[in-house]
């Protein structure tokens, strides 16, 4: 397998971590790192990730990028710009996002015109990992195999979010306010809209053509004083959160996406909470109940999670530069897998 010659767009929480993954990854070259920050121009790869000196400098300067020619680019920005993308697929190189461009209004209507068409001039594709992490959506959707009838799908995610320092955004959710405003919910509706692309990406990849997507959030309050260290929930106050978004046609619920995400346990309403971080259930002939709990290495610290974001986009690149050219769904790229049997070599194991 020729390796890939790949950019590494932007290194914050989860660019850091892809940059790392392509490093670690023998199938592929990196050759390129842009850097949004003035200060990290001119720095090593290496440095910017914990990595050994690689001879690759971050740089701004998007022409000198593109003249190296990339097969791909890892692109993770907080904010996706789409003139950038459109430019990055002009040129040929495919882009795996995590990034799922909400501020613009995600990938559809003109947005999507745009992109579909810089790939069929580049010959290039795109696809959108997203942040959830995004594979677990292809999981789901590969569990109806086994079934000769399918009446919803249901997909979970539960998390203890105590150890993620962002005053912001739980401010924002609402969490630490005395109860649950409709500006609350309102607030809560704009940043979990992210999910709402989980819903829709599973739906298409099963035929659906949703009549409506339904937002839904509930709240929890905290049965005692609860101080994190960072921020501060009072007795009473929020202190979790259960919604998202339940695609429906004909009426009917077929598609779920849910978060389930807590800053403590002790709760006055008590709720049962899964251990397992995800739930993927299926009503159908059979019906399947599937769970999977993440277990991290005692060196990991808070942001490491944010691993599993970053790894099924890196993990992609080969499935990605193999499919036809345009914006990707959950089918044309199928089950991303790590280069387990390349680690080993190189652990000479």
């Amino acid at each position: 397998m020729d390796k890939l010659k790949v950019i590494q767009w932007n290194t914050g929480k989860v660019g850091k971590l892809a940059l790392r993954a392509i490093l670690d990854d023998p199938r592929l070259e990196l050759v390129g790192v842009f850097a949004h920050s003035a200060d990290k121009v001119g720095v090593d790869a290496g440095t910017l990730c914990g990595r050994p000196q690689t001879g690759v400098l971050a740089t701004s300067d998007i022409d000198a990028l593109l003249a190296l020619k990339p097969d791909s680019v890892v692109y993770t920005p907080f904010t996706g710009d789409v003139d950038q993308t459109v430019r990055l697929l002009e040129s040929g190189a495919d882009v795996v996002s995590t990034n799922l461009f909400f501020h613009v209004g995600g990938i559809q209507g003109e947005v999507r015109e745009r992109l579909e068409a810089a790939c069929q001039r580049g010959n290039s594709s795109l696809y959108i990992s997203g942040i959830n992490p995004g594979w677990i959506n292809a999981i789901a959707i590969a569990q109806t195999a086994v079934c000769r009838d399918v009446q919803s799908l249901t997909l979970i995610e539960s998390a203890d979010c105590s150890v993620y320092e962002s005053v912001e955004t739980w401010s924002f959710l609402g969490m630490g306010e005395p109860e649950a405003t409709d500006e609350t919910r309102q607030a809560a509706q704009t940043w979990l809209v992210m999910f709402r692309d989980v819903a829709v990406r599973m739906g298409e990849a099963l035929g659906y053509t949703f009549d409506d997507v339904e937002f839904f959030i509930e709240y929890a309050s905290a049965a005692e004083r609860v101080d994190l260290g960072w921020f501060v929930m009072e007795k009473g106050s929020n202190a979790a959160l259960r919604g998202g978004w339940r695609g429906k046609v004909g009426g009917k619920t077929v598609i779920t996406a849910t978060v389930v995400w807590y800053l403590t346990r002790k709760l006055v309403e008590n709720w049962e909470i899964d251990d397992d971080q995800h739930r993927v259930i299926i009503e159908g002939e059979p019906n399947v109940d599937t769970r999977v709990r993440y277990t991290p290495p005692s060196h990991w610290g808070n942001h490491e999670w944010d691993t599993m974001t970053a790894l099924p986009a890196v993990n992609a690149l080969h499935q990605i530069k193999a499919a036809r050219p345009g914006v990707l769904g959950l089918l044309d790229v199928g089950l991303p897998h790590a280069p387990a049997a390349e680690w080993s070599r190189l652990r000479g194991g």
